[in-house]
């Protein structure tokens, strides 16, 4: 018997929130230090994600911005060349991503630090990475659950979140997380964030 449509917004909210909590047991303090670390002593932070992770690299740009940090993405016309003194944050669930692990390539290149965002740091961007961040997506949930296939049986459907959903929305919540701990880093306020909000729109 099939779910109700309420029934199955219900199901994918869960079904989210339980891969954003259960995400947030693989965070290790030292390597989320490194990460900013390495953002907070770079010049310029690239920013780079491709699809619906590119729209949560842009979001964490305007944050990093309002922070007062340069923030650039990768692909505006406004984006500067990349130097050693900078870094690239690059976010692709499988590590895999040609045009995300491509970016990575040219950056260290060039002798910036590399910072990933990724459900498998010993991908071919997690082995270019100075620093990452582990989020779990729906893929690796579905590969390290052993209850997996019982839960689909039962009803209860991890598709509910499709595609990279899970990865996405986790990577979003985790970069906000990130942003907090940056303002707590660098002495900032909420106000000190709204005075560099944009008042053009």
């Amino acid at each position: 018997m099939g779910l109700d449509n309420m029934e199955i917004m219900k199901t994918s909210i869960r079904a989210i929130m339980d891969n954003i909590e259960s995400a947030e047991e693989l965070l290790d303090e030292d390597i989320i230090n490194e990460f900013e670390n390495i953002i907070i002593e770079s010049e310029n932070v690239f920013v780079t994600g491709a699809g619906r992770s590119g729209l949560a690299a842009k979001a964490f740009a305007m944050r990093l911005m309002h922070l007062g940090l340069s923030a650039y993405v990768v692909g505006e016309t406004i984006s500067p060349a990349i130097n050693a003194e900078d870094c690239i944050i690059a976010i692709s669930g499988s590590g895999e991503t040609n045009t995300i692990v491509s970016a990575a390539k040219i950056a260290k290149k060039r002798g910036s630090k590399v910072l990933a965002v990724t459900s498998y740091p010993e991908s071919s961007l997690g082995q270019l990475c100075d620093g990452y961040l582990l989020v779990k997506g729906r893929m690796q949930q579905e590969k390290d659950d052993k209850n997996y296939m019982k839960r689909q049986i039962n009803g209860n459907y991890t598709s509910l979140t499709p595609l990279g959903t899970a990865f996405e929305l986790t990577t979003l919540v985790f970069l906000d997380a990130i942003v907090s701990e940056l303002m707590e880093k660098m002495h900032q306020t909420e106000s000190d964030l709204k005075a560099r909000h944009t008042v053009l729109e």
